[in-house]
């Protein structure tokens, strides 16, 4: 399964997926390809594969992301590949992607699951983002701007999340990732021997 996960920045959607991971061993998430500098503390090939605009463009030119897109005049991109192997061992991939990447990987794979996670205001949005220290104000007001535009695409995803309480909205992602592998037709693949073996003639 494809779970997409979008939200604005400072809405807390790394921090939820790492939770969610954590207590999801049938769970990975796929570690994007960016064109961005590496911050301080993030490891290469663990929260990013950093490369270079050469390189990056031309993995795009030979189609080897499933999708990828442009974001403050960075690249980033999913690489097809990586995510078909994760797929190919039995285990669900997330993907921590904008909306621009999840219409892309929504018309390649309509099955899958999208979730779209908001802050529960815009003062806790702009308070998250300013307690960073990463960011002047200027670039702050752009992230506010480019928020409101993401959000306003929220009628495209399948499941809605507020990050308020932290802990409820993990639960809240525990529940509908459970609640999809229970849907008929992957449970009727992974139970194949069982209905087989229930249904049979005496």
């Amino acid at each position: 399964m494809l779970l997409i996960v979008s939200a604005p920045s400072g809405a807390g959607k790394t921090s939820l997926v790492a939770a969610l991971l954590a207590r999801d061993p049938n769970l990975v998430v796929s570690v994007s390809h960016t064109t961005r500098r590496r911050r301080p503390k993030e490891q290469d090939g663990v929260d990013y594969h950093f490369v270079g605009r050469d390189a990056f463009l031309a993995m795009a030119a030979a189609d080897e992301f499933l999708e990828h897109a442009e974001v403050f005049g960075h690249h980033y991109g999913t690489s097809a590949a990586a995510v078909d192997a994760e797929r190919g061992r039995g285990r669900d991939v997330i993907l921590e992607i904008d909306f621009q990447g999840a219409a892309q990987v929504r018309a390649r794979f309509p099955d899958a699951i999208s979730v779209f996670v908001l802050p529960p205001s815009t003062e806790a949005l702009r308070s998250r983002l300013t307690s960073r220290g990463e960011d002047d104000d200027g670039t702050i007001r752009q992230r506010l701007a480019k928020a409101r535009w993401e959000m306003s695409h929220y009628r495209d995803y399948d499941y809605l999340v507020v990050n308020d309480d932290f802990a409820a909205a993990v639960d809240d992602l525990t529940c509908l990732l459970r609640s999809e592998r229970l849907r008929l037709a992957r449970q009727e693949l992974l139970l194949r021997p069982l209905l087989s073996d229930l249904l049979r003639q005496p």
